[in-house]
């Protein structure tokens, strides 16, 4: 391996002239960069560009965060998973506006201080927008900085101190932005988890890993396990308007809404389970269940299967703050998990080909 002299300065070349073109590396706009770096840290880049769009379009300022509604958030933030990182964008937005006058403090400490903001977003944040002297570190940046320096192990956050002192060498003193975004880049694109493209790859004269054949099995793989779920879910039509819950402020999933309908206890089938939660839940009893789909969804540790029934019930609950009957148009103006998603978009197939 080369000396690490001219490692920065070739990685930000590289970077400013094969930087993917997307909207959220349009601006300086600390609000903005913000934004996106929470929800890049939970799907891929192409998933999280038409809800940064809308997103920005809605909430243009960290004002108009602070002032919406939190349902208003989760419905815009919807699909995208870990709601309490849309809770945290709220809470952090009134924080903003009540302590620093509606904008994004530029210094470390104050910054860490805000709900959601951890040392990968803190980092982010000060680096492409104020080009501060702050490293970044995610899944992409550990594996690229652990094949440079040939770190034998699993991608952990054990790995973080080693990384951390290689970066404190070797971040520049200016375009510390570009420099960060250069190194997440690279792994998206060249240094992937799979097949890295070491032909490719502007850096392969300081990988170690590179150069003793080993880059292929930097970092060791995990072996994930993922278990299965079922549960039952009731869809209950009275006057053509549906019954829909709101979930407890604490927990998965936290203070979305949902079908009445639960997990399936070990032992039971499907319809004892549908009829056991309706009792649980409703305090009635279900008098007709027929089939309507299933709906398969993956969450970060479970598959959950959704087994979806058409129901008639005994008795009809009445509406609460916690409980609403709405139509299948105002479906959709309520925050969803997204495999309840699923369920509304059939509805809504449903109505409309009655319709015609």
């Amino acid at each position: 391996m080369n000396s690490l002299h001219g490692f920065s300065k070739k990685l930000i070349l590289w970077y400013q002239k094969n930087k993917r073109d997307l909207p959220f590396r349009e601006t300086k706009d600390p609000y903005k960069i913000w934004i996106s770096e929470v929800m890049l840290q939970q799907t891929t880049v192409n998933a999280v560009i038409p809800y940064y769009n809308r997103w920005i379009k809605k909430f243009p300022t960290v004002k108009s965060v602070a002032n919406a509604p939190e349902q208003k958030i989760l419905h815009m933030w919807q699909g995208l998973g870990y709601y309490s990182r849309a809770k945290n964008i709220k809470k952090t937005a009134e924080q903003i506006c009540q302590s620093f006058h509606g904008k994004i403090p530029q210094e470390y400490q104050q910054l860490r201080s805000l709900p959601g903001f951890g040392p990968y977003t803190t980092g982010a944040v000060l680096s492409i927008a104020f080009d501060k002297r702050f490293p970044i570190v995610d899944a992409n940046v550990r594996r690229v900085i652990m094949r440079i320096l040939a770190l034998k192990g699993y991608a952990e956050p054990s790995q973080d101190d080693t990384i951390y002192k290689f970066l404190d060498k070797t971040l520049p003193a200016k375009n510390v932005g570009d420099f960060n975004q250069g190194l997440m880049e690279l792994g998206a694109l060249i240094c992937k988890s799979k097949n890295p493209q070491c032909i490719l790859c502007p850096m392969k004269e300081f990988c170690q890993a590179y150069e003793k054949g080993i880059q292929e099995i930097i970092p060791k793989p995990k072996i994930k396990t993922i278990s299965d779920v079922d549960a039952a879910v009731a869809i209950i039509c009275n006057n053509n308007k549906y019954l829909i819950q709101k979930r407890p402020s604490q927990g998965l999933l936290a203070d979305l809404w949902e079908f009445p309908g639960g997990k399936m206890e070990k032992g039971e089938t499907i319809l004892n389970a549908l009829k056991r939660e309706i009792k649980e839940e409703l305090q009635t009893d279900v008098v007709q269940a027929e089939h309507f789909l299933n709906v398969t969804h993956f969450y970060t540790q479970f598959r959950v299967r959704l087994h979806v029934f058409n129901c008639v019930l005994k008795n009809y609950p009445r509406e609460t703050s916690l409980r609403k009957w709405v139509s299948v148009k105002q479906l959709k103006k309520y925050p969803f998990p997204s495999g309840s998603v699923k369920i509304i978009d059939k509805l809504s197939e449903k109505l409309e080909a009655i319709k015609q």
